[in-house]
C-alpha cells in the first residue's frame, strides 16, 4: 500500500509534536537545585558541613536525582547578614547557621544568646524540643516567610579564645572581642567586662593578625576548622553558651521542593538533625584535646565566678529582655522547667 505525501506530511507533524512534548518530560526529570550556605569550611571540623553532608546523603539515598543540593562554603555567598536577606528572597534556598544571626531578622531569637541561660547541651536540647524550637520557628514563619528544617548544635560550649592569657573576669575587662552582630550578644559582654566588636566570622583571622580584636568566642572544633589557633594561643572556658545551630529554608526554597518528594525532604532533615546533635554532644571534649595538643592553654572559669555573673546576667538580661520581647516571657518559662 503507497503512502500519500499527505499522510507522510502528517506523521512528520505527529512526529514534531511528540518531539515538543519530549523535553517537558527531560525537564521533569532534571534535577531542582539548591543553593545551601554556610560561613564554615567544608570540613567534617564544622558543624554546618556534619548537618549537610548527612542531609544530603539521605535526600540522595530517598528522593534520588529529583534534588541536587549545591554547598557554598566559607562565606561564598557573602556575609551572613546579607545570606539572611537572600533567604528571604530566594536567590539562596538553604542557610546552615548559628541561631544568632537570624536574631537580626526575628528579635526574640536573640534569648537563646543570653549569656548562660543554658546550663548545657543537654538542657538546651530538652528546652528546644519542648517546644522552644517550636515557637520560635512560627515567629520566623510569621515575619520572614522561612522555615527552620531542623536545629542542631556547635560541637561543645562556646568559650574565649584571646591571644594574651585571660584567667578571670578581671582579666577580661576592656579586651576586645570579636561576637556577632546581634544585641544579645554584645550586651552579654558587655556585662562580662569585654569590649564587644561585630565582624563578620569570615574576617576574624585577619581581624585577630592585624589588631583589630584581642580575641573572640566560639566553640573548640569551629576554632580547629577555621585554624584560629594560629592567632590565638589562649581559652577562658566560660562555657556562656551552648549555641544552636539551625537549618533554615526560605518560603521560595520550600516551593521548589517537588511536591511527591516533600514529606521525604523533610524526614531527612530531621534525621540529619539527629544525627548531627549526637556528634556536637562526642565532639566538643575531643576538639578542646585537640587543641590542647596544639598548645592551647585552657583554664576554666572558677565555679564562684560563674555563680557571681549569672545574677546580673538574670537580672540585666532576661528580665529586661522578656519586658522588651513579651513572647519570650513563655519562652524563658519553658528554659526553666527544661532546667529540671
Amino acid at each position: 500500500m503507497s503512502i500519500s505525501r499527505r499522510a507522510l506530511l502528517g506523521g512528520a507533524v505527529g512526529g514534531a509534536a511528540t518531539a515538543v512534548v519530549s523535553p517537558s518530560i527531560l525537564r521533569a526529570q532534571t534535577p531542582v537545585s539548591f543553593r545551601v550556605s554556610s560561613s564554615m569550611p567544608a570540613d567534617r571540623n564544622a558543624a554546618h558541613f556534619v548537618w549537610f553532608e548527612r542531609f544530603q546523603a539521605l535526600v540522595k539515598d530517598r528522593v534520588g536525582d529529583k534534588i541536587k543540593l549545591d554547598y557554598f562554603a566559607n562565606s561564598q555567598l557573602g556575609r551572613e547578614a546579607d545570606v539572611v536577606q537572600q533567604v528571604v528572597l530566594g536567590s539562596t534556598d538553604i542557610m546552615i547557621t548559628g541561631s544568632s544571626i537570624w536574631a537580626t531578622s526575628v528579635a526574640e531569637w536573640g534569648m537563646l544568646d543570653l549569656g548562660y541561660v543554658f546550663d548545657s547541651q543537654d538542657h538546651a536540647v530538652k528546652a528546644i524540643d519542648a517546644g522552644l524550637g517550636d515557637a520560635l520557628g512560627k515567629l520566623l514563619l510569621e515575619r520572614r516567610g522561612a522555615e527552620v528544617l531542623g536545629w542542631g548544635f556547635h560541637f561543645g560550649a562556646r568559650n574565649v579564645y584571646t591571644k594574651a592569657n585571660v584567667a578571670s573576669l578581671t582579666d577580661l575587662k576592656g579586651v576586645k572581642l570579636r561576637v556577632l552582630p546581634a544585641p544579645a550578644f554584645i550586651e552579654t559582654f558587655k556585662i562580662m567586662g569585654a569590649v564587644p566588636v561585630p565582624i563578620p566570622f569570615n574576617e576574624l583571622y585577619t581581624a585577630l593578625q592585624t589588631g583589630v580584636v584581642d580575641g573572640f568566642e566560639h566553640d573548640a572544633a569551629s576554632v580547629i576548622a577555621n585554624r584560629l589557633y594560629e592567632v590565638t594561643k589562649h581559652c577562658y572556658q566560660t562555657d556562656h553558651l551552648f549555641s544552636p545551630m539551625v537549618a533554615v529554608i526560605g518560603k521560595r526554597g520550600m516551593g521548589k521542593v517537588p511536591p511527591e518528594a516533600k514529606a521525604a525532604f523533610l524526614a531527612c532533615a530531621q534525621e540529619a538533625t539527629a544525627f548531627q546533635r549526637a556528634e556536637a554532644a562526642s565532639r566538643g571534649a575531643g576538639a578542646i584535646a585537640e587543641l590542647k595538643g596544639l598548645g592551647l592553654s585552657f583554664t576554666p572559669m572558677p565555679k564562684e565566678e560563674r555563680a557571681a555573673i549569672l545574677q546580673p546576667m538574670s537580672e540585666k538580661l532576661y528580665a529586661d529582655f522578656s519586658r522588651q520581647y513579651p513572647p519570650t516571657k513563655a519562652l524563658f518559662e519553658i528554659v526553666a522547667k527544661a532546667r529540671g
